[in-house]
C-alpha cells in the first residue's frame, strides 16, 4: 500500500515554468523585449541563409558552415522562444511532461551541435590560412558534409544521454521549475531522489564536449596566429584577422555562457544567475551571430549589397 502511494505521488504529468519573478507590468515589457529579440533572430538568421545560398561567391566551405550555424541558431532559439513568449502572457505557465522532455532534447541537440560546429569552423580557417594551396583538396564538399554530419551525431548522442538520465528521475509531486524552459539544473533541483549520478554525468559530458571543442579551436588559432604574423603584407594580416575576428567573438560568447551554466560546480545552486546567463545563450547570442558575421565579413556585406542593388 505504501509503495503504491509513493508511486502515485511521484507521477508528474506537467511542469510549471516559474520564469522571471517580476511584477505583471514588467512581464509585458519582458514579453515585448523577447519578442523583438526573437523577430530580429529570425530575420537575421534567415537572411544569412538566403544571402549565402543566393550568392555564387559564397559557395565555399567557410560559408557552408556559416549557413549551418545560422540554421542551428534559428532552431534552438525557436525551441525556447515561442513557449517563453506564451508564458509571459499566461497565468498558468504550464508545459507537459512529454513536452518538457522534447523541448530539452532538441535544445541539447542543437546547442551541442553548435559547439562542435564552431570547432569545425576553426579547423576550416586553419586549413584555409595555414595551407591555402591544399585547402580546396583538404576541405572538399564531401569532407564538409561529413564534418557537419559528425557534429549532429555528437549533438544527438549528448541529447539522448542527457534526456535519458534527466527524465529517468522521479519528481515526487513537486513540479515547479525555477526556470523559463526545461533545463538540467532546474529539473535536477526538484527531483526527490539522489541526483549525484546525474550531476556527475552532466559535469563529465559538459567537460568532454568543452575540452574537445575548445582544444580544437585553441590549437587551430595558435597555428593561424603563427602563420599570420609571418605574412609580409599588412593588408593580408588585416583581412585575415577581420575574417577570424567574427568567429572568435562568437566562440567567446557561446563558450563563456555554456561554461558558466554547465561546467562549473555551483551552477545548479544558482537559479537566478542561471536564468540571466540562459537568456544570453538561448535568445541574445542567436540574434547577435548573424549581426557579427555580416558586420565584420566583407564578402557577406558585398553579397548583401549585390542583392539589394539587384532588387
Amino acid at each position: 500500500m505504501k509503495s503504491k502511494l509513493n508511486r502515485n505521488f511521484s507521477e508528474v504529468t506537467e511542469f510549471i515554468l516559474l520564469g522571471f519573478r517580476t511584477p505583471p507590468k514588467l512581464q509585458i515589457l519582458l514579453f515585448l523585449a523577447c519578442l523583438l529579440v526573437y523577430v530580429v533572430t529570425l530575420v537575421g538568421n534567415i537572411s544569412m541563409i538566403v544571402v549565402i545560398k543566393m550568392n555564387s561567391r559564397l559557395q565555399m566551405p567557410m560559408y557552408f558552415f556559416l549557413r549551418n550555424l545560422s540554421y542551428l541558431d534559428l532552431c534552438y532559439s525557436t525551441v525556447i522562444a515561442p513557449k517563453t513568449l506564451a508564458n509571459f502572457l499566461s497565468n498558468e505557465k504550464k508545459i507537459s511532461y512529454k513536452g518538457c522532455a522534447v523541448q530539452f532534447f532538441f535544445f541539447a541537440l542543437f546547442v551541442t551541435t553548435e559547439g562542435f560546429l564552431l570547432a569545425v569552423m576553426a579547423f576550416d580557417r586553419f586549413s584555409a590560412i595555414c595551407s591555402p594551396l591544399l585547402y580546396p583538396v583538404q576541405m572538399s564538399p564531401k569532407l564538409s558534409v561529413q564534418l557537419i554530419t559528425g557534429s549532429y551525431v555528437c549533438g544527438c548522442i549528448n541529447a539522448v544521454v542527457q534526456t535519458s538520465f534527466t527524465f529517468s528521475l522521479r519528481f515526487c509531486g513537486e513540479n515547479r521549475l525555477d526556470h523559463f524552459f526545461c533545463d538540467v539544473p532546474a529539473l535536477i533541483k526538484i527531483s526527490c531522489v539522489d541526483t549525484f549520478v546525474n550531476k556527475v554525468v552532466l559535469s563529465i559530458l559538459s567537460a568532454l564536449i568543452i575540452i574537445t571543442t575548445t582544444t580544437t579551436i585553441l590549437v587551430s588559432y595558435a597555428y593561424i596566429l603563427s602563420t599570420v604574423l609571418k605574412m609580409p603584407s599588412t593588408h593580408g594580416r588585416s583581412r585575415t584577422f577581420s575574417t577570424c575576428g567574427s568567429h572568435i567573438a562568437v566562440v567567446s560568447l557561446f563558450y563563456g555562457t555554456v561554461f558558466f551554466m554547465y561546467a562549473q560546480p555551483g551552477a545548479i545552486s544558482s537559479p537566478e544567475k542561471n536564468k540571466v546567463v540562459a537568456v544570453l545563450y538561448t535568445l541574445i547570442i542567436p540574434m547577435l551571430n548573424p549581426l557579427i558575421y555580416s558586420l565584420r565579413n566583407r564578402d557577406v556585406k558585398d553579397a548583401v549589397k549585390i542583392i539589394l542593388h539587384s532588387k
